[in-house]
């Protein structure tokens, strides 16, 4: 790809798209690493694939509400179980987190096994089309993440676990189907890996820093080398966070984060 009119036309929005991702995924990020359940994002996002998955193989339309619905009613059911699994199996969390993700994906990969586009549906659920969201779409979801961000803000831990895994299950349900599984969990993680090492109070602001900067990169790397966008980003995200471990750290902020 060159650097036209044509290129900055799609490139702009999918910047916009990862940067309202960026908006939700940072502070949940963080939150979810200081719970120690790195991997919830992917089962949860699985768990949402899935739903999209069940309903295309029911015939729903691509962009109507069926759709929206059998995604938001299949990570909510994800998010209730493993709220229920967390009271009940509090030592053995992760583990479970890891069960459900791979049951949601051989599931997914029974309904499409005799689907002619099943690896494209795949591909599309795993990487994302980001270069392809149209600017209309952004629209809902940002009013959606800007209620999910208003509760996180305001309310906080007094959400409960069953209020944060629901709140979890809604934005990465919108996440997923506008940038993929890989991208989502990404966004989650990176960012909050490379603000653990630093003091409370600017955890947030480097998660943002290394978000964008890596969404940047990852779409000026991916338009000018022609490679898959999703896959230069993630890739971009950890290039960066790699580059903060250069930086001087906060001793004390770091003990903390292990302890």
């Amino acid at each position: 790809m060159t650097f036209g009119g044509l290129e900055i036309t799609i490139l702009v929005p999918a910047l916009l798209a990862g940067l309202l991702v960026l908006s939700t995924h940072v502070p949940l990020g963080q939150q979810v690493l200081a719970r120690g359940i790195v991997f919830i994002d992917l089962a949860i996002a699985q768990v949402a694939g899935l739903g999209v998955t069940l309903a295309g193989a029911a015939g729903f339309d691509p962009h109507g509400w069926q759709m929206q619905a059998s995604a938001i009613g299949a990570a909510l059911g994800g998010a209730l179980l493993l709220t229920a699994t967390e009271k009940k199996y509090p030592q053995v969390q992760e583990a479970l987190i890891g069960v459900l993700f791979v049951l949601a994906a051989c599931i997914e990969l029974l309904v499409l096994a005799n689907n002619p586009r099943g690896g494209e549906h795949l591909k599309d659920l795993l990487v994302g089309q980001i270069l392809w969201v149209e600017p209309a779409n952004l629209v809902p979801i940002a009013i959606g993440y800007a209620v999910a961000l208003a509760f996180w803000f305001g309310l906080g831990k007094r959400l409960g676990h069953i209020g944060f895994y629901a709140l979890f299950a809604l934005v990465v349900t919108q996440s997923v189907q506008l940038v993929g599984i890989y991208l989502v969990f990404a966004s989650l993680i990176v960012p909050a890996l490379a603000s653990r090492r630093f003091a409370p109070g600017s955890r947030l602001l480097i998660g943002y820093g290394v978000g964008v900067l890596g969404y940047l990169i990852g779409l000026l790397a991916s338009a000018l080398t022609d490679l898959p966008t999703g896959a230069t980003i993630v890739v971009a995200l950890t290039a960066v966070f790699a580059v903060t471990l250069l930086a001087p750290g906060d001793k004390g902020a770091e003990k903390s984060a292990a302890a």
